[in-house]
Order: C-alpha cells, then structure tokens, then sequence
C-alpha cells in the first residue's frame, strides 16, 4: 500500500524579523472554524541544508483542516514566501511531500528550520521564482493521533486547506486572487492528485491554475501487492497504520500477531529511512494472524483512496517512471486512462530511464516549468 520516497535515494534528493498569530484553542478551533482558518501561527525558517540562507521567511501555522469522515480537525504546516520585494499577489503552490514517516518528528514543519527536510532542495526551486509555497503536514503528523498515511481525501482536504490558510495569513502578503498551483510526488502524489479532483467541491474559491503530479499510488490494493515482501514492505505496514487512524473500526491491531505488533509500534516511531529498514522484506502473512487486505471493510477503504474517480477541473501534469520500483507503472497509467476517459486535460509523461526518486528529481524541473507555463495563461498540451 503505498507510497513511498525512497530512503535510499532521499539522501541524494537533500544533497542536491516576524510576526506571529495569535493562537486560538486548537479543539475550540477546530469545531468553531472553517477549513483553512489559521489556529495559529509562529515564526519558523526554511533552510534546504543547515544554515543554508534562502531569502524567504516562513511560519509555521496550524490551521482547520477536514477528515476522511468529514470531522473537523487541525492540521500543521509551513507557509514560504520569498523576501524579493514584490508587490501584490503572488503565485502560491500547495505542495505535498512524498513519504517522511509516521512519527510527528518526521513532519516537514520540524525538519525545515533545521536543514533537513527531503525535498526542501526542490521546493526551493519554487520560492526562487518568486512563488510562496505552502507545505502541508497531513493530518496527523506532527499534530496529536496516528498520520492518517495514505488515506487520499484527508491528504487531499489538507492540501487544500493549507492554500487557503497561506492566504489567510497576513504576514504572506497573499490574496484571494493570488493563482495556485498544486504540486506533489509518491505519497505526495496521491496527495496532489486528490487536491486536483477534490478542487471544485471542496475548495472552488482557489484559483487553482493546475496541478503537477508524479509517482501516483492510485489503486492501493495493487501497490500493496507489488511491495509484499520486498524492500518496500514496510510501506505497506506504515499505510495499515495510516487507514487504521483514520478509520478505527478497521481494528489493526486485531489482525497482527506478535512480531506485527512490534513492527507497527517501531513505525509508528519511525521516520522513513529507519523505517524503511525496519519494514523491509516482510510479508503481511508473516505478520498477521489473517490477512486484513482479504476483508471487505479494508477493501472498501483502500478503495475509497483510489484516484482517477473524478474529472479534475483544471490542467494536470502527470509522470510516471516506466521502472518505478515501489509505484507499478502501470499504476500510473491508470490513473492516466482514467482522468482521460473523464475528459480531464492530461499531458502526460513516461520518464524512460531511472526509478521512483530518480523521477520526482529529473521531472522536478519540468514539473516546474509546466506550472510557470500555467501562471502565464500558455496554451496546454494535453496527450490523451
């Protein structure tokens, strides 16, 4: 079941005076708000490697955000926006990062002031062309529960709403009519992929210009069966534990035995390199008692986070390596023919050489281009 960016190659990936918002009570906001209103907000900093200056200033904010269930809920993030001097609105891309872990130690919004975020080095490709960029946590993840890992219309829902609260936060200097951008690999992927469709109900008052999207785990049931037992295992096992937090009547723990158990307590404090390793090469038979993923109820949710269901309103640029070693291409592909038989406006991409993180890296810069092409009201190119 999922999703993941590499731990092996995330090592290549990292190589490559504020003021702050009066917090509100997180539960009184939660119920009381509407998604995307701001709970908080505190200085923070973007560094893509320690130290390293960026010309922006950044804040960490929780905001209101939406779950699976459609219970309010309060999510975490980073809201960047470069120091250049621009006046009036900007462009604004919500970015979703690709797998980081489980543990709230792992979550972008405390590895970024640090130097230490995986993708910090191509998100700082966006705030060098002037763009402000928000960066959510997910649901979860560096806030109180599980990370609800996996599931696509909380990750969606908090893409969003992490849009509207860059907006809503005054220090930004963003508007409503500032243009955005959506924009996420692998878990991310899902993530962005599940904004695009999710736009027109959800969150139509952002002026969402496109969405670029790679690595897309669409059908959770067939990547899970492509990683049991390999090197990406432990992924599966992180995304038992992200449907399980969202949806508690799935009841996990009634399905592992001893040595499953163990597993999912050390993810659950695990970041993805660690957990990479910790999760490698299992088998679910071999950590269960029964198969949870030969139920109906756990059916019917992974099927729920399958993406392509939904004609998205605005231009997608999709890429999918062809050797994707934890994403089947044919996955991807799917996902392609699905959002063309809607008549969505696709360009679509196979990357012919390299794997899973090679691709978010030699794709990134194109990934980019393409959403400058949209800011810039260009004609598309879509291939269906």
């Amino acid at each position: 079941m999922h999703i993941r960016t590499g731990w092996r190659a995330w090592a290549v990936v990292a190589a490559l005076g504020l003021s702050a918002v009066t917090p509100l009570g997180a539960a009184h906001a939660a119920q009381d708000a509407s998604p995307g209103d701001i709970v908080s907000a505190e200085p923070s900093a973007f560094h893509p490697l320690p130290g390293q200056p960026t010309g922006t200033k950044a804040w960490k904010v929780h905001y209101r955000s939406t779950t699976a269930t459609g219970a309010p809920t309060t999510v975490s993030g980073t809201v960047i926006v470069p120091q250049d001097g621009r006046a009036g609105p900007r462009p604004l891309i919500t970015y979703a990062v690709g797998t980081v872990g489980v543990a709230d130690r792992c979550a972008p919004s405390a590895n970024f002031p640090e130097g230490t975020g995986l993708e910090a080095n191509l998100i700082q490709r966006l705030t060098l062309r002037g763009w402000a960029v928000a960066v959510t946590d997910y649901e979860g993840l560096g806030t109180p529960g599980d990370h609800t890992y996996t599931v696509g219309r909380s990750a969606g829902q908090a893409m969003l709403d992490a849009a509207r609260a860059a907006i809503r936060l005054p220090e930004a200097g963003l508007g409503e009519d500032s243009p955005v951008g959506i924009m996420g690999y692998s878990q991310g992927g899902q993530a962005s992929s599940w904004a695009a469709e999710l736009h027109g109900s959800y969150a139509p008052e952002l002026d969402v210009r496109g969405t670029a999207t790679g690595g897309v785990p669409g059908d959770l049931m067939k990547v899970a069966d492509f990683n049991d037992g390999s090197y990406g295992s432990g992924l599966i096992f992180m995304a038992a534990i992200g449907q399980d937090a969202a949806f508690p009547e799935l009841r996990l723990d009634s399905y592992l035995n001893p040595l499953g158990r163990s597993l999912v307590g050390a993810l659950r404090n695990s970041c993805v390199a660690d957990g990479a390793v910790l999760g490698s090469f299992k088998t679910i038979d071999s950590m269960t008692t029964r198969d949870p993923l030969d139920q109906p109820d756990w059916q019917q949710r992974l099927r729920a986070s399958r993406v392509g269901t939904v004609k998205p309103d605005a231009p997608v640029y999709l890429y999918h390596a062809l050797a994707d070693e934890l994403i089947p291409y044919g996955v991807g592909k799917q996902v392609r023919a699905d959002w063309c038989a809607r008549g969505a406006d696709v360009e679509w991409h196979t990357v012919p050489l390299g794997e899973h993180v090679s691709g978010v890296i030699t794709q990134s810069p194109l990934a980019t281009q393409w959403l400058a092409d949209r800011f810039q009201g260009k004609p598309t190119r879509g291939n269906c």
